[in-house]
């Protein structure tokens, strides 16, 4: 209609024409953009950051993230506006007539299958495991130190998201720190994981001038070590009963890595002994001979 006026024809003609209204037309005119569309545009911006973030993330989650973030609005808008753009959960069905594609690793392969280490904080591995309880999942990320076996950090969350991976890497620097040990030139190696692939876990691996390592797709062996780990707190407490909550399933995560995993599981390949008489035992030969 505008750029009909523009070259002369008059509105009222067009109007007359096309069989249209007087008055929404140059209620439109007056405001182009309504307030819903512009609170719709605003909605969708924010899902789209939240979904680039986390591209983990459901409909359902990135309804909670948007309404955290103060947008009044419910969970069907939110899946209408991820619908009509196609922003999918990558865990989500496969479309018809589309091949899944394997997310680009952010890093190279620098282990090789060679899970060896001479010295503390050479290479971390990690990886993320689930299980079910009566509120729903829990998640867990742990970074095991191939050199004693240990599991130097790990977080627990009822959300599989990035912050996970990050959570569980700062709580492995951070327990080093407090050792005395310097973790920069360590290699983390983990699968393609959008959780590892993240931007914000980049970021840290940087600040902490550590490297970045990540297997091939679809090849266990690839993290087997760290697969052995999870393997060992699948038999020994995930699956030996049903969990109510998650609160209950993490106190028993954690009280079995912490008491019995680390302190009371020997193991052959360190001379039968635990993690944690491993790293001592040798902390204190190493500390003899400089």
């Amino acid at each position: 209609m505008r750029d009909l006026a523009a070259s002369g024809v008059p509105a009222e003609v067009s109007l007359q024409v096309l069989g249209l209204a007087r008055s929404p037309y140059y209620r439109w005119l007056a405001v182009p953009v309504t307030e819903s569309e512009l609170r719709e545009a605003y909605l969708a911006n924010a899902i789209y950051d939240a979904h680039v973030d986390d591209p983990e993330f459901g409909y359902r989650f990135l309804f909670d993230e948007v309404t955290a973030a103060g947008h009044d609005v419910s969970e069907r808008t939110v899946w209408k506006i991820c619908s009509s753009n196609e922003w999918w959960c990558v865990f989500g069905k496969k479309r018809r007539g589309k091949k899944a594609k394997v997310g680009v690793p952010a890093h190279d392969d620098l282990v090789r299958r060679d899970f060896t280490a001479v010295a503390p904080n050479r290479l971390w591995l990690t990886d993320l495991t689930e299980h079910k309880t009566g509120e729903g999942k829990l998640y867990l990320c742990a970074i095991k130190d191939v050199w004693s076996n240990r599991i130097v950090g790990y977080s627990i969350s009822d959300r599989m998201e990035s912050k996970i991976a990050v959570d569980a890497l700062n709580n492995a620097v951070a327990r080093r720190a407090v050792e005395g040990q310097a973790v920069s030139g360590c290699r983390l190696h983990s699968d393609r994981g959008s959780q590892f692939r993240a931007r914000r876990l980049q970021q840290e691996l940087w600040r902490h001038k550590m490297l970045g390592s990540m297997g091939q797709v679809g090849s266990a062996g690839d993290n087997a070590a760290m697969e052995s780990f999870f393997a060992l707190l699948q038999k020994n407490v995930l699956n030996r009963r049903r969990w109510d909550t998650r609160e209950e399933l993490r106190i028993a995560i954690v009280t079995w890595i912490e008491r019995t995993y680390h302190r009371r599981r020997r193991q052959d390949r360190l001379g039968r002994l635990t993690p944690i008489e491993f790293e001592l035992i040798m902390s204190k030969a190493a500390d003899q001979a400089a």
